[in-house]
C-alpha cells in the first residue's frame, strides 16, 4: 500500500490586501495544506471611517474563499496594546518618532502569530512581506525583496533565526506588478485594492488628532536658526524631524534679508531639532539647510539577524523607510552601541526611527537611534527692528503665525 504522505502546514497571514492574497494562493499552488489567519490588532475606533479592520476581515474572507483555505479570526488587540502601543506611547512623550510597523513585525507578526500557527500544528507561517529568506551553512539570512520600490527588509530587521527558520516570503521573489497579474489573472477580488499606507490605529484620521487623545502638550517657543522666535509650537511630541506641513509659520523668510534668501522668498520651513530639556522647537528654511544633515549617528536597542553584530567596517544604512542604501562606516563603542560614519550627511535623521545595515542585498539588522549631529543651537533673540522708528515687530510672513 502506498502511503500519501503528509502536506506541510503553512499558516498565512491574510490582511485583505493583496500581497497577501497572492502569497496564500502561490503556497496553495505548491502543494502546502494553507490555512489563513486574519490579525485583529486594534480594536478601539475599529467601527470608524478611519479604521479598516471590518472591512479588511471581509475582503481576506473573499480571498480565502476564491483560494479555498480556511480563514480564522485571531484576536492581538491586547498583545498589540501591551507590545506595541505602548512604547510608540512612551518614545513619543519622549520626544522621540518611534516606527511602531518594526516593533509591530518583531512582536506581533512574527511572535504572537507565529506562536498560534504553531500551536495550529504549523510548520511555517508566511506573509506577504516583500522580503526574502535564505538558508546557508550559518544560518539563515534576511535579504531585500526583488522589487527594489516595495523592498520591506526595513521593518523586518528585528527578526531572529528562530523566526526567520519558520517564515516564508512568497512574493519577495517578484514585483508588485507580477502580484498585481496574478491576482486579476485567478479573479482575486482584491486584485486593485489600494497599497495600505498606515497603521490601522490611527488610518487616515489627522495624526496630531489621534495623538493628542493620548499625550499631554505643554506649548513652548518655536526659534529659527538665529535663534528668533517664530512662533509657539503645540507641544514637541507632536512634530517630527524634517516635518514641513503643520508648522503654522508661513513659507516666507525675514523679508529676503537672510541666508535663507539665497533659496527663494517663498522657501518651506522644516523642523530641524527637538530640545526637550527647554520644550523649544528649533526650524530651519529650506530643505538643503546644513542643520538637517547628519554626518553621523549612534543607535541602541541593537537587534542583529545572525545573532551577533557584524565586524566594524564600511558596510550600507537606511535610516527610513524607501530612502536610498547609504555608504557608511560602521563602528560599536561600547556594549548595546553602535555609531555610523556616513560618505556623505544624511537627511533628518530622527530618533526613535530605525538605523538598519546592509551588506549588499543582506540585511543585517539595526537599532534604535538615539542621538545624531547636534545643530550649533544659538540663543534666542529677540526679531530685529524694522521701521523708521525701530519698533521690534514680527515679520508680516509669521505675525498671525498659529500653532495648528
Amino acid at each position: 500500500m502506498i502511503r500519501r504522505m503528509k502536506k506541510q502546514r503553512v499558516v498565512v497571514g491574510l490582511s485583505g490586501g493583496v500581497d497577501s492574497a497572492v502569497s496564500a494562493w502561490l503556497l496553495k499552488q505548491q502543494g502546502y495544506d494553507v490555512v489563513g489567519i486574519f490579525m485583529k490588532n486594534w480594536e478601539d475606533d475599529d467601527d470608524s471611517a478611519y479604521c479598516s479592520s471590518n472591512i479588511d476581515f471581509v475582503d481576506a474572507a473573499a480571498v480565502a474563499d476564491v483560494v479555498g483555505i480556511e480563514l480564522e479570526h485571531v484576536n492581538f488587540a491586547a498583545d498589540y496594546k501591551d507590545r506595541v502601543f505602548a512604547e510608540f506611547l512612551r518614545e513619543y512623550s519622549a520626544g522621540r518618532t518611534p516606527n511602531p510597523d518594526v516593533l509591530c513585525n518583531a512582536e506581533i507578526k512574527f511572535k504572537a502569530f507565529l506562536d498560534h500557527a504553531l500551536r495550529l500544528g504549523a510548520e511555517k507561517i508566511a506573509t506577504g512581506h516583500y522580503a526574502r529568506v535564505r538558508e546557508t551553512a550559518e544560518g539563515f539570512q534576511l535579504l531585500k525583496g526583488l522589487d527594489p520600490a516595495k523592498d520591506q527588509s526595513y521593518f523586518l530587521h528585528r527578526l531572529n533565526q528562530a523566526q526567520l527558520s519558520k517564515t516564508l516570503f512568497p512574493v519577495g521573489e517578484l514585483h508588485k506588478t507580477e502580484v498585481r497579474r496574478i491576482a486579476a489573472e485567478i479573479g482575486l477580488p482584491n486584485a486593485k485594492k489600494k497599497d495600505s499606507t498606515g497603521i490601522c490605529f490611527i488610518g487616515e484620521r489627522p495624526f496630531r488628532e489621534f495623538l493628542n487623545r493620548y499625550l499631554s502638550h505643554t506649548p513652548g517657543p518655536m526659534l529659527d536658526d538665529q535663534g528668533r522666535e517664530l512662533g509657539q509650537h503645540v507641544g514637541l511630541s507632536f512634530y517630527t524631524l524634517g516635518q514641513r506641513q503643520g508648522l503654522g509659520i508661513g513659507g516666507k523668510n525675514f523679508d529676503g534679508a537672510d541666508k535663507a534668501a539665497a533659496e527663494g522668498v517663498h522657501a518651506p520651513w522644516y523642523v530641524a531639532y527637538k530640545d526637550v530639556a527647554a520644550n523649544t522647537l528649533h526650524v530651519v528654511q529650506g530643505h538643503a539647510h546644513p542643520w538637517l544633515q547628519s554626518p553621523w549617528l549612534e543607535a541602541e536597542d541593537l537587534s542583529w539577524v545572525a545573532g551577533q553584530a557584524p565586524a566594524a567596517g564600511v558596510l550600507a544604512a537606511k535610516t527610513r523607510y524607501r530612502q536610498t542604501d547609504a555608504a557608511c562606516s560602521l563602528a560599536l563603542p561600547g556594549p548595546g552601541v553602535l555609531r555610523l560614519e556616513f560618505d556623505t550627511p544624511q537627511w533628518a535623521v530622527t530618533p526613535g526611527q530605525s538605523a538598519v545595515l546592509y551588506d549588499g542585498e543582506v540585511c543585517l539588522g539595526g537599532g534604535v537611534i538615539a542621538r545624531a549631529a547636534t545643530p550649533p543651537l544659538v540663543p534666542a533673540q529677540p526679531l530685529r527692528a524694522r521701521g523708521s522708528r525701530g519698533r521690534q515687530r514680527r515679520p508680516s510672513a509669521v505675525k498671525n503665525a498659529r500653532a495648528t
